[in-house]
């Protein structure tokens, strides 16, 4: 499978859709970062909007992938897959973040609209619903996306395609893994935080801690958005 994770808005959580729900169930897939404003930073390999045929040669060589469009690239990704006329044909999935916040609302709106003007068919662009709290009922939350998608019929939206709001995913930035490493990692904390002898050892141990708690309940949560996005793929 080979998916990439757009949308014109940033803030909307692309990184967490493509590290921690795509990457760990898409089997060897090459992690591929368009992003010109960071372009030093990050797993995997990162291209410049601009230097879409060599994506598009990457893509035809690879069994399996995932595309990080960071926002800034977005127009110019956009752009030049129009250019490479049926480019997107390359690509099974166009997995589109959405937050509830209006403006994000109205350039994931935008998105799917310029996906779809482009040839992209409504089975091929899966809106995920991101950051949805425990107690938000994801058809009232959404309501502007839903309204659009009784009247366009131009993309799949499931409702439990939700990744639900969690600590864990600002709590694992400053580390180097996956939902998945963390929750194999065997190490147990609870003698690390007892034995340590220094205060910020002991602080580390009780947050490797609490992150493997939250790590349970996260990693349920993106099985059951992934199994919401590639059924009936």
């Amino acid at each position: 499978m080979k998916a990439a994770v757009i949308n014109f808005s940033g803030n909307v959580g692309k990184s967490t859709v493509a590290k921690h729900l795509l990457a760990p169930r898409i089997r060897e897939a090459d992690y591929i970062s368009v992003e010109s404003i960071n372009a030093d930073e990050g797993d995997g390999t990162n291209i410049r909007g601009k230097q879409f045929g060599q994506l598009t040669e990457q893509l035809m060589m690879s069994d399996a992938a995932i595309i990080d469009v960071g926002s800034s690239n977005v127009e110019d990704f956009m752009k030049l897959m129009k250019q490479y006329n049926g480019s997107h044909e390359d690509i099974d999935l166009f997995v589109v973040p959405a937050v509830k916040e209006a403006k994000q609302i109205k350039d994931t709106i935008a998105t799917i609209q310029a996906l779809s003007a482009m040839g992209v068919s409504a089975k091929k662009i899966r809106l995920v619903f991101n950051r949805v709290e425990v107690d938000e009922q994801v058809e009232d939350t959404f309501y502007p996306l839903f309204a659009y998608y009784d009247d366009a019929r131009s993309f799949t939206m499931r409702p439990k395609a939700a990744i639900q709001y969690s600590e864990l995913y600002q709590k694992m930035r400053p580390y180097e893994m996956t939902i998945t490493d963390l929750l194999l990692d065997n190490t147990d904390y609870r003698s690390v935080l007892k034995e340590s002898k220094t205060e910020g050892a002991r602080a580390e141990a009780a947050n490797r801690i609490s992150m493997k708690r939250l790590a349970i309940s996260a990693q349920a949560n993106l099985d059951t958005v992934y199994a919401s996005i590639v059924t009936r793929f």
